[in-house]
């Protein structure tokens, strides 16, 4: 079996359309067709039933799935261990990011390297919160994280990306909810929809020291698991939310308005955070391509 064989299946399986295969591999269908047929003749074994509407896998086809992509895999990382050994921007970088305020600058970041370093691979994993990305980076299963934390380990590298700042989630009717700022203290007597309170928790965190600093203690009617949930649950009239202005600038919540907050309030920018003994060339080329974007 050829590496073109192996390629052209995991087209097929993955797109289960030989007219985007084909597309996605830039060559025409008839010749893809062929070297499915052929690559069946050679294993003795029927992989795709295919009429003139579907591409299904047979039992054969989705057995091959997992072994042809641990291959590809494997011929990746042995072309990137050369390519880094003679210093050349080629590579896998893996980046866990945080929350709905992170997805346009990871969008940006993977059009720029695509388009400036094309030898790197992104490996992108989204996560919930900031804290479960900083410990991967601490413990090696991932290059770079995206997030905002108070406390970092002395070994992680970390800096600015993006300028960020606090705003109040309301509802339109609420009665703040036209004005150009407003104060957490005359939120007092609001209910508030707040992100689960764990270790290293910036919102939870940063809405209790302000209700601290103004006198009172924060009546959080819901728990919600993420950012996207607690502006429903503000869209539904069920509370106030406190929240970042990135999250209001890539949201578009029917029935919410962002209102700036006006008091003084602990760092909210997004950073970067990098192990500082990481000397692979394609995390060099990522992280001169996302400070490019630093805004």
């Amino acid at each position: 079996m050829e590496l073109s064989d192996i390629r052209a299946f995991l087209a097929v399986a993955e797109e289960l359309h030989f007219g985007r295969a084909a597309a996605r591999l830039h060559m025409a269908q008839p010749p893809l067709s062929r070297t499915i047929k052929q690559l069946e003749r050679k294993l003795g074994a029927t992989l795709f039933n295919r009429n003139t509407r579907s591409v299904q896998l047979t039992s054969a086809g989705a057995s091959l799935v997992a072994p042809a992509r641990d291959v590809l895999a494997a011929v990746h990382r042995a072309e990137a261990a050369v390519s880094a050994a003679a210093g050349a921007e080629v590579g896998e970088v893996r980046i866990a990011f945080a929350g709905l305020s992170t997805h346009m600058l990871v969008a940006e970041l993977a059009r720029a390297v695509r388009a400036e370093h094309p030898g790197v691979h992104l490996e992108l994993s989204s996560q919930n919160f900031a804290q479960p990305a900083m410990k991967k980076v601490a413990i090696g299963d991932t290059d770079l994280a995206l997030g905002r934390w108070d406390i970092v380990p002395a070994e992680i590298a970390t800096d600015v990306v993006m300028s960020d700042s606090l705003v109040v989630a309301l509802p339109d009717t609420h009665r703040f909810a036209c004005e150009p700022q407003v104060s957490i203290g005359l939120l007092s007597d609001d209910g508030f929809v707040s992100l689960p309170l764990h270790e290293g928790a910036i919102m939870p965190d940063r809405l209790l020291r302000l209700a601290q600093v103004n006198g009172f203690v924060p009546n959080i009617i819901q728990i919600a698991p993420d950012t996207q949930t607690a502006l429903a649950l503000v869209s539904a009239e069920v509370g106030a939310h406190l929240t970042l202005a990135s999250v209001a600038r890539n949201v578009r919540e029917p029935h919410v308005s962002f209102v700036p907050l006006a008091d003084d309030a602990p760092d909210v920018d997004l950073r970067a955070a990098w192990r500082r003994n990481d000397a692979n060339p394609a995390l060099r080329a990522v992280l001169e391509a996302l400070f490019a974007l630093k805004r």
